[in-house]
Parts: structure tokens; C-alpha cells; sequence
């Protein structure tokens, strides 16, 4: 019999409930009292991460830890909207990566629009917003003439220009939730549609203005993600890199032609389908990779080497368990997922106007 809690986490030949729940208890596990949720303990904390492994306890009922997670962002936020990029274990005054990552920043919006949509806390969302409009205002300082985000400030606080696909389709995600927060509290930000136009323009038509990395299969499926490729566009981007990157009976590679496969990156694939309308091939995908399962902590290793059938490297993430809880969800029907996820769910940027 499924529990209220994991109703919507139950997927045959991927999760039954008791799964799910000791999952979700796998990710608990890993957070601190402060709210904090490092990769797993004694390992770093990431902000993109953290938010995502907060997302996925949402998606099992467990708003009060997800909330902490997210209370964790707003006594942590720098003075000019941002985190660092990297902490360790989640020690707030234990940064190990003093360099501000924009995707990292941005990330924010899309837990948060979650979170309100799962929990229906209307105070959550009057708290956060400072939080959020101070994160998207740091992003937006990123963002280059041709739409793109430039992908990193140094510790010296030194612009790097260079955009990232998968960073910036991340963004394009994150500022479409931050465009929905905004609505919902009345506070229209016609800047930040702009934005969300410009750098869905850049995605979409304009590849040359990001750095080369097509053999990371995040190039690939981001776009379609993040909501910058839709319909037609979308379905032929998934065709296009199919072969290079899904390795059948085992999940998805993280580079082309390495003969490695990574849950995480599995899992969002499943996602991406599932915005697709393509259900099928995203079930198929979440269970090529159950061989990643760790059954006494209910996490999942992040990678596996096939040629040498070994688990690489020997770590069960916080972040793997929660895209695979996130995929499921939304496979599920979980109404929260489905709206943050769904592409036609969203508020859309605006269009420069040369393009439209």
C-alpha cells in the first residue's frame, strides 16, 4: 500500500514505495541541522546541488527539511546576491571555492517556486523573495551583449565572459521560475523577461556564443531541460545525440566516447523526455540505471565505468538520489514537479526585437 508520502515516487521497475522512502531517508541522512545538504558528509556543498536534493524531499512531503535547506541560502547569501561556489561539507564559514558560479546562483528561483507549489506557504514565499531578487540581479550582471551568461566571477570578483550551454540553460530554467514568483506576488520584473528572451534567443539560434563542450551529454539534453528548445527543435536534439550518449541496460554517458555512465545525468535525461511528452523513453532510461542503487543507504553511486564493471568514484550523492526522486515525481503527476519542469507551464521571456 503507497503511503501519502510517496504516492507520486512509485514507478514500476524503478522505485516501490518502501524504496522511495528510504531514499528520501538516504538524502535526510546527509543534511545537517543547519539545514545545509553536502554532496554526503564530509564531502562539499554546491548551491545548484543543495537545491536540487531540497527539491527532491519536497517531493516526498518533507517541506519542513526542505525549508531549512532553503533557510540555509538566505543566512548564507552574500552581501551581492551570490554564494560561493563550493563549502565544505556545508560549513558556511568553510568555503573551498571562492569563485561565484551564475547557474549555481540562479538555481534558487526554480527550489523556491517549488517549494511554494508544494507546500502552498505563502510566507515561505514573502521571506524568499529578497533572497531571490538579490540571486537573479547578481546572474543578470553575467549577461553578455548577445544574450548568453557569462559563467563565473573569480575570487578577485574578475568577470569570466565565456558562457556555458548547460549553465545558461539552467538559467534560462531559473529565471522563467523567478518570472513566476514575481507574477504571483504582483511584482512584474520586465527586465528580467527581457533577459529570459535574449538568452532563450542565444540557446536557441546562436551555439557559437557558448564555449565548445558538445561532448558533454548536459549540452546536449540542457537546452531541451531548461526550457529553451521546444516541440520540433527539441525532438530533433534528442535524436541527434541519442546514439552518442544513451549506452542501453546501463544509463547515459557524462562524456562521449567514454565508457562511463553517470545516475545524475541519467536522470535528468528522464526529465528532459518526460517535458518532451516522451514518457516511455524516459521509464526506460531510470531503469537502465538501478544498477546504481546502494540498497542499505537507498542513495546511488554516481558513475559507473562498464567497460571495467566498476562503481566510480565510490560515492553515494545526495544530488543522484534527488534528480532520480525529481524524474519520478514527474513521471508520477506530482504537481509541483510538473509545473516548474513542464514547458508550457512557465512564464516566457520576451524576444529581442530583431527576432521576433
Amino acid at each position: 500500500m503507497t503511503t501519502p508520502r510517496t504516492q507520486h515516487l512509485v514507478l514500476p521497475g524503478v522505485l516501490t514505495a518502501e524504496q522511495a522512502a528510504h531514499t528520501v531517508e538516504g538524502i535526510l541522512a546527509c543534511q545537517r541541522e543547519d539545514g545545509a545538504i553536502p554532496w554526503f558528509r564530509g564531502h562539499h556543498l554546491d548551491p545548484w546541488d543543495h537545491t536540487e536534493a531540497a527539491m527532491a524531499l519536497d517531493t516526498a512531503g518533507e517541506h519542513e527539511a526542505a525549508e531549512r535547506a532553503y533557510d540555509w541560502l538566505v543566512r548564507t547569501q552574500r552581501e551581492d546576491g551570490s554564494w560561493f561556489a563550493a563549502y565544505a561539507d556545508g560549513d558556511a564559514e568553510a568555503p573551498t571555492d571562492r569563485g561565484i558560479e551564475s547557474n549555481f546562483c540562479a538555481y534558487i528561483a526554480v527550489g523556491v517556486w517549488h517549494h511554494y507549489l508544494a507546500s502552498g506557504d505563502d510566507t515561505f514565499l514573502d521571506r524568499m523573495w529578497p533572497a531571490v531578487y538579490a540571486a537573479v540581479e547578481c546572474v543578470l550582471t553575467l549577461q553578455q551583449p548577445g544574450g548568453q551568461i557569462g559563467w563565473k566571477r573569480e575570487e578577485d570578483g574578475t568577470p569570466v565572459t565565456d558562457a556555458l550551454l548547460t549553465g545558461s540553460s539552467s538559467i534560462h530554467q531559473a529565471l522563467r521560475c523567478a518570472l513566476a514568483i514575481a507574477e504571483e506576488r504582483e511584482e512584474p520584473q520586465p527586465d528580467w523577461e527581457l533577459a529570459a528572451g535574449a538568452l532563450g534567443h542565444a540557446i536557441r539560434r546562436h551555439p557559437e556564443r557558448f564555449l565548445d563542450k558538445d561532448r558533454y551529454s548536459m549540452d546536449w539534453y540542457y537546452p531541451v531541460l531548461g526550457g529553451a528548445l521546444t516541440g520540433a527543435d527539441a525532438k530533433s536534439r534528442m535524436e541527434e545525440g541519442w546514439e552518442r550518449f544513451v549506452v542501453p541496460g546501463y544509463g547515459v554517458r557524462c562524456v562521449s566516447p567514454n565508457p562511463w555512465v553517470t545516475g545524475g545525468e541519467s536522470a535528468e535525461l528522464a526529465l528532459a523526455l518526460w517535458v518532451m511528452g516522451e514518457s516511455d523513453r524516459a521509464l526506460e532510461i531510470l531503469k537502465s540505471i538501478q544498477h546504481l542503487r546502494d540498497p542499505e543507504s537507498g542513495l546511488y553511486w554516481t558513475g559507473y565505468v562498464y567497460e571495467d564493471s566498476a562503481i566510480w568514484p565510490q560515492e553515494l550523492t545526495a544530488w543522484t538520489a534527488g534528480a532520480l526522486l525529481l524524474a519520478v515525481a514527474a513521471l508520477g503527476g506530482h504537481e509541483a514537479t510538473c509545473a516548474v519542469f513542464g514547458e508550457d507551464r512557465l512564464p516566457a521571456g520576451l524576444e529581442p526585437d530583431c527576432c521576433r
